[in-house]
């Protein structure tokens, strides 16, 4: 795993080449086995703020290299992730527990979102204006300087990506702090890309680490704009930082998604999809389907499909084994899904497949006779359970996915006409029909309503010249205009 890789970044930290950070160094935790796969350096708040400064300083260079020159880095980039696949997947297979094709689909995603990351430096960024004074009148887009990412564990690769990639290009600097716990899959690999791919010294520094790294690249001066992806929790947090020091903050949280099933749908291609929105790399995904909300005529036959699938899903080390369902990140996240699951039964809900698990695994479980109050109906668990519970009425249903407090994707799957019906009457930022909740391409605008987000959207042209660059206004003249003083 140290070919494209290579060694040099051991107990290192990036900040335009590979240096011992101020903070302690760590060691890199396969979940699966808790085997060592290597040791990173933590940035402290102190090689953050210097990090700053030096992507302050190469950014004001790149916002003038041509579009051609930034575009050629993109997609030299874009290259890289398909020519070094194999290793690199094998990182986050092992780093992050995924699936050898949940691993493919994150390489293919960087690659994906490069290339259309480098159509942004040719992009139109500007308006001619009408004015009553006679002069031209012009809103352009400017690159915002320096943007601090901010990515999680889950779909590690992806989710950092997608910001980093389009704000490079738009001829920002990129801060990016990966999860520590998958730093090299999402950071390291980053960092090496662009490096091989020509992009200039000092633009983009990879800064794993704790609170305080995390709170430093928030409030250094330099940077302008926040890109957050995490929990809603954490999001507040970051928000509120941001706030206060009047930074633009992308606010990308979670979800506890609905998938609804109408009356008449076919029920076995149905709990297909709801076994894989719910256990999709075991949970762990912000549109992961959280609630399953099944028509009372076809509730038991879907509960008991559901059921048969979480049985028969082979769960184990996807480094070692051929499984659909892997660890769960780490011990921490491991006891709050147990507790979840716990809890759940507790308050009266039928365990119906699946359990608490043991060692790094949860196996994949089907909940129903829940109440509205029970908290693996209304918690965003994280991990791979399925709640069910039934409904009657369009209408029902909708009641029932709106009273979450997030609002991120819905699935709906049935009738084409009912399923329009029940789109117009839900508070969500992505609605999938005869599909379930887990979708995402390069090229659409991502994002959540209500606790799911604060408006913001990632991918597309038009997100993301909104997301990583200012408007200015620019007038002109043809000769100095008179004024009265």
């Amino acid at each position: 795993m140290a070919d494209f890789l290579g060694t040099d970044w051991h107990e290192k930290i990036f900040t335009g080449t590979w240096t011992a950070g101020s903070g302690e160094t760590y060691d890199v935790i396969e979940p699966a086995t808790g085997e060592t796969l290597g040791r990173l350096g933590a940035a402290s708040a102190d090689d953050v703020n210097a990090a700053a400064t030096r992507a302050a300083a190469a950014q004001r260079q790149w916002a003038r290299t041509t579009p051609a020159d930034r575009a050629a880095v993109l997609r030299r980039a874009g290259a890289l992730w398909a020519e070094h696949a194999d290793e690199l997947s094998s990182w986050i297979v092992r780093e992050a527990g995924s699936i050898p094709a949940k691993a493919a689909l994150e390489i293919a995603s960087a690659e994906a979102i490069c290339f259309e990351s480098a159509a942004l430096p040719s992009h139109p960024k500007g308006q001619v204006l009408t004015s009553n004074e006679p002069r031209w009148s012009f809103a352009r887009r400017v690159p915002a300087g320096v943007v601090s990412v901010i990515a999680p564990f889950n779909f590690p690769l992806i989710l950092g990506m997608r910001s980093v990639a389009p704000a490079l290009a738009l001829g920002n600097a990129v801060l990016l702090k990966p999860d520590p716990r998958t730093a090299v899959c999402a950071g390291v690999s980053i960092a090496k890309v662009f490096a091989e791919a020509g992009l200039p010294e000092g633009l983009l520094q990879v800064l794993p680490g704790g609170l305080d790294a995390g709170e430093a690249v928030v409030a250094a001066p330099e940077v302008s704009v926040i890109s957050f992806t995490g929990s809603t929790g954490a999001g507040r947090k970051v928000g509120e930082a941001a706030g206060r020091l009047l930074k633009r903050c992308h606010l990308e949280l979670g979800g506890n998604n609905a998938l609804v099933v109408l009356p008449g749908a076919d029920v076995g291609p149905a709990t297909s999809a709801g076994a894989f929105g719910s256990w999709m790399h075991q949970g762990q995904i912000c549109m992961t389907t959280g609630r399953h909300l099944v028509h009372e005529s076809i509730f038991d036959e879907y509960v008991e499909g559901l059921a048969e699938r979480a049985r028969n899903l082979p769960v184990g080390n996807p480094a070692t084994e051929d499984v659909a369902i892997g660890p769960i990140i780490d011990e921490k996240q491991r006891t709050h899904v147990r507790d979840i699951i716990d809890k759940a039964t507790a308050d009266g809900a039928r365990l119906v497949a699946g359990g608490v698990g043991e060692g790094a695994f949860v196996p994949p479980t089907v909940l129903t006779d829940l109440s509205p109050s029970n908290p693996a109906w209304t918690t965003e668990i994280f991990g791979p359970v399925a709640p069910v519970a039934r409904f009657s009425t369009l209408e029902e249903a909708a009641e029932m996915v709106n009273a979450s407090e997030y609002g991120l994707s819905l699935g709906i799957l049935g009738d084409v006409g009912s399923a329009m019906e029940l789109a117009d009457l839900v508070d969500t930022g992505k609605v999938h029909i005869n599909e379930q909740t887990v979708s995402d391409e390069a090229n659409v605008p991502f994002g959540g309503m209500k606790d799911s987000g604060n408006g913001s959207r990632f991918g597309g042209a038009d997100a993301n010249i909104e997301a990583f660059t200012e408007t200015q206004w620019v007038t002109m003249r043809s000769t100095i205009a008179p004024y009265p003083f």
